[in-house]
């Protein structure tokens, strides 16, 4: 079983990336890559639960996965966890009760809402009591902070229990403050440092989406524990104009 709930709690310093080309292969590779964990993204990629799955079982146990849901809505996510993924990513909870919503959906009764079917994660039935019985513990739930709503209900979120990261998206925020794009902004960075300390302050692990491995290390040592590095779309497009530049020259 992965760890990556646990990780996150310890605050160890997780590299995974986005991937948006859905494919098992893709996925394989990249666990066999070596990064801590792997983000499915099903709320810009054009992937459905069914790709998601098969791209978890590509990965075959060799890292965490997650799944960012289309939106903030208890059938997305227990259709993402029914997959077998280690956790979910809630994109755009801006309040503290849009928090409590996520959370509730992604734990069975008496804890939550969660509907208890089987599939994937339950080894279709074969592990479907051990699974009922450890998943409100191990399951990651890592909600999205990445607009200017969010930051000021940020204490009201921070509040609610069972969150188990807060990843920030700079570029939403970004546009929320009418500046999309200008994640260098002073406001934009302003946003952003007040989420960081507020939640350093509290104790929750923090994850932030950067391009490369030097911004890996920034981000790192800045106390962001849960960091995506790049796409896999983005890897292939740079390695290959990479490579075709240097043939041409």
């Amino acid at each position: 079983m992965n760890d990556l709930k646990a990780r996150l709690h310890r605050h160890e310093a997780l590299v995974g990336t986005v991937m948006g080309i859905m494919h098992p292969d893709v996925a394989e590779i990249l666990a066999l890559v070596g990064f801590d964990y792997l983000w499915i993204d099903l709320e810009h990629g054009p992937g459905d639960f069914a790709a998601a799955q098969m791209m978890i079982q590509g990965v075959g146990g060799r890292c965490p996965c997650v799944i960012r849901v289309p939106e903030n809505r208890e059938v997305w996510i227990k259709k993402a966890l029914d997959t077998g993924a280690d956790g979910v990513v809630v994109p755009q909870v801006n309040t503290g009760e849009e928090a409590r919503r996520a959370v509730a959906a992604c734990k069975y009764p008496p804890e939550g809402t969660r509907g208890a079917g089987v599939g994937r994660a339950h080894d279709y039935g074969m592990a479907l009591s051990e699974y009922l019985e450890r998943a409100n513990r191990t399951v990651a739930v890592i909600i999205q902070i990445e607009h200017i709503e969010a930051v000021h209900h940020l204490d009201d979120i921070l509040a609610v229990p069972g969150i188990d990261c807060v990843f920030v998206g700079p570029l939403d925020l970004s546009g929320s403050l009418g500046l999309l794009g200008q994640m260098t902004h002073p406001e934009v960075q302003a946003a952003t440092g007040a989420v960081v300390s507020r939640a350093q302050a509290a104790g929750m692990p923090l994850g932030l989406f950067v391009a490369d491995g030097r911004a890996a290390r920034d981000a790192a040592g800045r106390g962001f524990n849960f960091i995506a590095m790049s796409t896999d779309g983005i890897y292939l497009w740079t390695a290959a104009r990479a490579a075709l530049d240097d043939a041409r020259r």
